[in-house]
């Protein structure tokens, strides 16, 4: 594998980083986790407002694009058509997008919602809690990776620029003097995204691999332990590399296809056996709450303003959660959205992913409060998050299949939202190229594993500490530089596709 230093200083900038970061995570691992625990509450104190505006304002932001005659311009040229089926191109954005998290959080979540209120008003605990689970998993979530996947596509498609973040930039450039000075700015962007990326990998495979071990451990009564976790990964790992490996179309778009069949599938077997009235009812009710208190939730404004406590725990948490995974998962979006118009792609991602995850989290959490009402007294049965949805499956027939089908499943989306990260972080370091060397996907593969094995190492090793919420506590730090990063790449986007739509409106 011979790579050129010049043409892949990304690549080993990005790696001298992630192992002088590994150094200190090894050698000063107690005052480490000190640093990114008080820095991440910092920043979640100081700039959690701003992130509220910024969330909202991008949803104001699409539904105006989408609405507007700009909304009618391609994603490319006038005669381009997308590359991938309607429903090919949803399952793939949906399983990059979020993916294990709705298995992670579909009971666990709405029932902390539903005893530990947010507000309270004259709606109901279970309306309220399910209401908050779609603010903090809906538009806003969907409108920071849409807001960057069409900013991308515009320079991609359109201006014909590299698959870089850096791209978004690139009409300020010439106001950079030198050459040596432009390298470093747009460098420093590029390295900023692969190492969000990468650090949210890890986050990302840490809760799923400990779920994973969490269910079979359940299902089998028997504690498999770290050598458990280190051979699913790898499972997660050797599968994740053959499907980027086969690319898009052979790989990445089947197994997202599959993830939704068995998401679908999993979701209709609990609504149909469940009060479809009461979901129904509790969706539409929720639904309707949501929209209409979208923007005084969207500024934590008046009666609708939880406390500083809880914004910090979950919703600044959350919205920086987004940011930080916005600029792989919006390029990932802006590659298999080619020949899309910018309505299609922001209604499609704005829409289609949210209410189809608000009807998951109603059919389950409704359920989950009706099972709950049946326990007579509620004993916590559902707080562990790695096992509530486990624990939930025991109160439906053929509990041993569905929770291995559900096993099976978060192996399959974790699969999804490696390979992706795999092939953009592939784009980046291969130049910028749509369709990323081989041996850029299989290096990143190695080094990807590697990392998260020596992180899920060292959480075990450590027994008064917890190395994956540092990580995850991290990727609130990373997102912070991306959020203001987001305001400018805005500003330009708009200025740079109006000049451009006066030009060409087609």
């Amino acid at each position: 594998m011979k790579l050129n230093f010049k043409k892949n200083g990304l690549l080993y900038i990005s790696l001298g980083i992630l192992l002088f970061f590994s150094f200190f995570l090894y050698v000063f691992t107690l005052e480490t986790y000190d640093g990114i625990e008080a820095f991440s509450i910092y920043i979640r104190q100081r700039f959690g407002r701003f992130y509220l505006w910024l969330g909202l304002i991008c949803v104001l932001l699409l539904v105006i694009l989408a609405f507007s005659s700009w909304g009618k311009r391609r994603l490319g040229k006038a005669d381009d058509r997308p590359q991938f089926s309607r429903l090919a191109w949803i399952s793939m954005l949906y399983s990059a997008g979020m993916g294990a998290g709705i298995l992670l959080r579909a009971v666990q979540e709405p029932v902390y919602m539903l005893h530990n209120p947010p507000i309270s008003n004259e709606t109901d605990s279970g309306t309220i809690a399910l209401e908050y689970t779609f603010y903090q998993w809906g538009f806003t979530a969907w409108a920071f990776y849409a807001v960057f996947a069409i900013t991308v596509g515009y320079y991609l498609f359109i201006q014909s620029k590299k698959v870089l973040s850096s791209s978004a930039f690139s009409s300020v450039e010439n106001f950079v003097s030198s050459e040596r000075s432009r390298n470093m700015i747009f460098g420093s962007i590029d390295i900023l995204a692969i190492l969000t990326t990468v650090f949210g990998l890890v986050a990302a495979i840490g809760l799923g691999t400990t779920q994973i071990e969490g269910g079979l451990n359940h299902l089998l009564q028997e504690d498999f332990g770290l050598k458990g976790t280190i051979v699913v990964l790898l499972i997660i790992s050797i599968l994740a590399f053959i499907s980027v490996f086969r690319g898009v179309d052979k790989g990445i778009k089947i197994i997202s296809t599959w993830n939704i069949y068995i998401t679908v599938g999993l979701l209709f077997f609990v609504f149909l056996q469940s009060d479809i009235l009461s979901v129904a009812t509790r969706f539409l009710t929720s639904l309707f709450h949501y929209v209409v208190d979208f923007i005084p939730l969207s500024l934590a404004y008046g009666e609708y303003d939880p406390g500083e406590a809880f914004l910090t725990d979950w919703t600044y948490y959350y919205w920086a959660f987004w940011l930080a995974w916005a600029p792989f998962t919006g390029i990932f979006i802006a590659r298999i959205s080619k020949g899309r118009t910018l309505r299609e792609v922001i209604l499609g991602v704005l829409l289609v992913p949210s209410l189809g995850t608000f009807f998951w989290f109603t059919t389950f959490g409704q359920s989950a409060f009706q099972i709950i009402e049946n326990f007579g007294t509620y004993q916590g049965q559902f707080d562990n998050v790695f096992s509530s949805i486990f624990i939930f499956f025991e109160n439906y027939p053929f509990q041993g299949f569905i929770n291995t089908l559900t096993i099976l499943l978060l192996i399959s989306f974790l699969v999804t939202s490696l390979d992706s990260a795999i092939f953009v972080l592939s784009m980046f370091t291969d130049n910028g190229k749509q369709e990323p060397s081989k041996k850029h996907r299989l290096l990143w593969s190695i080094i990807l594993t590697i990392f998260s094995i020596g992180i899920i190492l060292l959480g075990n090793a450590k027994a008064d500490i917890n190395v994956l919420i540092a990580m995850q506590k991290l990727l609130i730090i990373t997102s912070l530089p991306f959020s203001l990063l987001m305001v400018v790449m805005i500003i330009l986007f708009i200025r740079d596709f109006r000049k451009s739509h006066k030009t060409n409106p087609t």
